[in-house]
């Protein structure tokens, strides 16, 4: 069995966040890949289908960001899934717009939402690290970075028109692709 989480905060305010870019890329598997419609389940939205001989979960904790470790161990515990069939899929402002980057393991860079899953399951899972990039650089500005407020703005539609759309159409078929070919 496979988990993708997509992080991000629950609420119509934040639909459009950078934040929530962990949430776009989940509705867009469910949509392009037959998932029957999210069950409240695990502190989250969940979904599971089989995909080509595999169970596949989707996961929204509504725990917001920075407890989001709670509803993944929830699902973690409750299937017994193995931490490294775990897709965890987040912005990264250390990243440029666009750019994405999946590991297995490493640091949270200060972001609550994995420092809150590391606390609960560990470390090992896979991070599907999508660049938001930092205001500073978007905006050539040295000046001080407020990057709450950054991560909880929502994206322009210049972003979505040159990158956004795109990356998570990009990142989805990336994420089910690794997984059909892991058995």
């Amino acid at each position: 069995m496979f988990l993708i989480v997509g992080l991000g905060n629950p609420g119509k305010s934040y639909i459009n966040n950078r934040h929530n870019i962990g949430y776009k890329i989940i509705d867009n598997i469910k949509n392009n890949y037959t998932f029957p419609n999210f069950t409240k389940k695990f502190k989250s939205e969940f979904s599971k289908t089989l995909l080509e001989n595999e169970i596949i979960s989707l996961l929204k904790p509504i725990t917001y960001m920075n407890d989001s470790g709670i509803a993944v161990k929830e699902i973690k515990k409750f299937y017994n899934i193995d931490i490294k069939n775990i897709y965890v899929i987040h912005d990264e402002i250390d990243l440029d717009q666009g750019c994405v980057k999946i590991k297995n393991g490493g640091g949270h860079n200060g972001h609550n939402g994995l420092k809150s899953i590391d606390k609960f399951i560990g470390k090992e899972y896979n991070r599907v690290r999508v660049g938001v990039s930092r205001p500073s650089k978007i905006y050539n500005k040295k000046d001080n970075e407020n990057i709450s407020d950054w991560v909880l703005s929502d994206f322009t539609s210049f972003e979505k028109e040159k990158w956004l759309d795109d990356t998570i159409i990009s990142v989805s078929e990336t994420i089910i692709s690794l997984i059909k070919n892991k058995h």
